[in-house]
Parts: C-alpha cells; structure tokens; sequence
C-alpha cells in the first residue's frame, strides 16, 4: 500500500449543472485554492431483528456517499456558486494525488453547496459541503469501481 500526501490533491467540479436525460455530463474544472477535502462513505443499517434473537440483528442498507471541500474563495472558480443557487447536479472529480497517483480518483455527480466567510484579520474561505446525486465510484490504475 502507498501512503499519500493531501498536498497534491485537486477537485474538479462541472462548470454547468446537468440531467441524466440530457447524455455525458459537461467538462468539469479545478476549483482553485482548494486545502482539504473528505468523502463519507456510509451504509446505513436496517433493523431485522426478529423475536427470539439474542440481540439486534442489522443488514446493510443503501450505501450513501457524502464530503466537503474548502478552501480560499476565488472569484475566477464560479462552479461552486453557480451550483449552490441553480440546484442541478455537478460532475466531480477528487484526485486524492494528482501528482504521485494520477490515475486514482474519484468521480460522480454531486450536489454542492457554499458558505464563504472572511473576517478583518483573515482572508476569504470557501466551504462546500455535498451529497451524492448519483453513484460515486473510485478508478484506481484505469479499474472504476
């Protein structure tokens, strides 16, 4: 196993939002400034517990898939707002090491939102928290999945 470095990381987020009917989903760039990223991957549990069980019994429900991203606000990288006020999903890319480990990504379509904030002694920070608008998957050396 390799270990990575976050410094290296980049996101990508789709300049226009998008429908499923409507084919591929446009291009996406890089948001700029980013400093750090997380992907929640989740399973929710069902309860199946049945009388004369010795205890709760659980099986796995839909996975869910969830993270952030945040960085410095930079008016020339507009996805970010254009997504949090349009509501359309946005195609996605995270390269966790774009540099050591190119071909190792993740990638779907997210829904995104926006906080910035900025104070007299600090500068302008960009917060995005997302969900899932269809799978996310993860390609490793050209394998998706």
């Amino acid at each position: 196993m390799t270990r990575f470095s976050g410094r290296q990381g980049i996101v990508y987020l789709g300049q226009a939002g998008w429908s499923p009917q409507t084919g591929q989903p446009p291009a996406a760039s890089p948001i700029a400034f980013i400093t750090d990223w997380a992907i929640n991957r989740t399973t929710s549990p069902i309860d199946v517990t049945a009388m004369g069980d010795g205890n709760k019994v659980y099986v796995s429900g839909l996975p869910d898939s969830s993270g952030s991203f945040n960085g410095w606000y930079d008016s020339a990288s507009p996805q970010t707002y254009a997504a949090s006020t349009d509501g359309l999903p946005r195609s996605f890319y995270l390269y966790e090491d774009a540099v050591g480990a190119a071909t190792s990504y993740w990638f779907g379509v997210i829904l995104p939102d926006m906080a910035i904030a900025g104070a007299v002694a600090a500068g302008v920070s960009l917060k995005s928290n997302w969900s899932a608008a269809g799978p996310i998957q993860r390609s490793r050396a050209g394998v998706i999945g």
